[in-house]
């Protein structure tokens, strides 16, 4: 049967205190001590917590410049947009070697985590903060790709409409023939002609409504193209994407590689000295051998002719 003694230590911790209290011995110095002990600093936290900053910067910035940067083609919003094509096209550059640098640090980091000499659980730690700043930086590559794909939509988008109006304007221009009939054309009688024009005939009725239908038609082919192009650029940011993720895992991959490159390296070089070492202790074992060979030879030489 167990008996509950909680009361009892406790009466007897206090009557310990009590004693070093009157003798004069404090539990504070070796609480001090212990408190003071600090572990020993290495240099992977500030640099993880510089390429978490540097990624949040990009971030802040690419969410601050979000609405000019995709507004240059938005056929929609009327406000005047304050960024031009070059400061766009100079974001994207930016952009692009700020995220390869970023994923270098990461990759240099891992590349020292795990050289470092330390327990397990402390390279797992590492390997652990590597992995989530590696996924920040995958989602911030994500927004750039669809903040860029959205940009990429609406430039095609204008461009289409822009060609639209043109082939439009194209076709209400009057010929050459047409302006100089309408100019030589006698002026008299202009008002009485244009209200008997006012009426139209049944073919032209006609005609007007073939018109209308091949319009709509290719209105509807151009809405067509636009949407099968708006897809397109959804693949394309959906690829881009994949292949950022594709990017960080191989540079993942290759520094294992180049890892285990360098170990057969060291593994070659050890190999040959071996092989080197060997050859020089088979060398002098031949030349013990030799000399023993030498020296029995002479002594039943010698034997030979002290008994003759």
């Amino acid at each position: 049967m167990t008996m509950d003694i909680t009361l009892l230590f406790k009466a007897s911790v206090k009557t310990v205190k009590t004693r070093n209290k009157a003798i004069g011995i404090g539990f504070d110095s070796g609480k001090d001590e212990i408190l003071k002990r600090g572990r020993p600093k290495s240099g992977f936290c500030p640099k993880a917590r510089e390429v978490v900053a540097n990624i949040t910067k990009l971030k802040d910035f690419l969410l601050q410049h979000r609405k000019d940067y995709v507004s240059g083609g938005s056929l929609i919003s009327s406000e005047v947009s304050r960024m031009t094509d070059s400061e766009r096209d100079q974001i994207d550059q930016d952009a692009q070697i700020f995220m390869r640098t970023c994923s270098e640090a990461i990759r240099t980091l891992r590349h020292e985590a795990e050289k470092q000499v330390g327990s397990a659980q402390t390279k797992d730690h590492r390997g652990a903060v590597l992995d989530l700043i590696e996924a920040y930086l995958r989602g911030v590559c994500k927004l750039y790709s669809e903040q860029r794909a959205i940009r990429v939509k609406r430039v095609v988008d204008k461009k289409r409409l822009e060609q639209q109006e043109e082939e439009e304007g194209s076709l209400s221009v009057c010929s050459p023939e047409e302006t100089e009939r309408i100019d030589t054309y006698p002026t008299g009688n202009l008002w009485e002609e244009g209200r008997e024009e006012d009426e139209l005939s049944p073919e032209e009725m006609q005609m007007f409504e073939q018109e209308n239908q091949r319009l709509v038609g290719e209105m509807n082919s151009l809405v067509d193209e636009v949407k099968q192009i708006e897809g397109k650029v959804v693949e394309i940011s959906r690829l881009q994407e994949i292949f950022a993720e594709k990017v960080l895992h191989q540079e993942t991959e290759i520094d294992n590689i180049h890892q285990m490159v360098v170990g057969a390296t060291e593994n070659v070089k050890e190999g040959n000295e071996d092989i080197r070492e060997a050859i020089k202790n088979n060398a002098g074992f031949r030349v013990w051998i030799l000399f023993f060979l030498v020296m029995c030879s002479f002594s039943l030489l010698f034997l030979d002719w002290y008994d003759s």
